[in-house]
């Protein structure tokens, strides 16, 4: 399966390695071979990273860290405080190296490097009294989104995957009302 990045930011976007976590979750992630894949598609993070298994259990401890914290922002309720350790706690580690060249920015750096990254990338915007952090308005999809959009009217998470979908089914329910409503023609 393809990964999804359309979150406004990594850190929403690694939360967003769960569908549908209220209804029937699909973890993307269900081995460290799918986190390493994760982190190479990830824009800004760096392209080669192993991970093992305790490595592969951080990542996720900080994905649903991450997610817990996102929605106490979402919902305007304070931070867990377990979740807010973890993510502190996972920032505080070593940082990736960046490095400018002709081709543009590179990232590098191991995989406890990487989700040092993620958790400060999180912090940075959980932070920002100024983010408009969303959950994606369509039913079944629980995605945490940042809305950049003019005046925060942004309803789904992605318009590929999501604002189709809604748009399609609204759509099909107006067609299926008025060919209820329509009645005979003519005298």
């Amino acid at each position: 399966m393809d990964f999804t990045f359309v979150s406004g930011d990594p850190a929403l976007d690694l939360t967003g390695t769960v569908l549908s976590r209220r209804d029937e979750p699909v973890d993307l992630l269900t081995a460290p071979a799918d986190l390493e894949r994760w982190v190479a598609a990830c824009d800004g993070l760096p392209d080669r990273v192993t991970a093992d298994g305790q490595t592969f259990a951080s990542a996720l401890s900080l994905r649903e860290a991450l997610h817990r914290l996102a929605l106490d922002r979402v919902l305007d309720r304070p931070f867990d405080p377990g979740s807010l350790d973890l993510v502190n706690g996972t920032a505080a580690g070593p940082p990736c190296v960046i490095e400018l060249g002709d081709a543009g920015l590179h990232t590098s750096g191991d995989l406890p490097a990487t989700l040092s990254q993620l958790a400060r990338s999180g912090i940075t915007l959980l932070a920002d009294p100024h983010a408009c952090l969303k959950e994606c308005g369509r039913p079944g999809c629980t995605r945490v989104y940042l809305d950049r959009s003019r005046g925060a009217r942004r309803a789904w998470c992605g318009m590929e995957e999501c604002g189709n979908r809604v748009k399609a089914a609204a759509y099909r329910a107006r067609r299926r009302g008025a060919g209820d409503t329509v009645g005979p023609v003519g005298p």
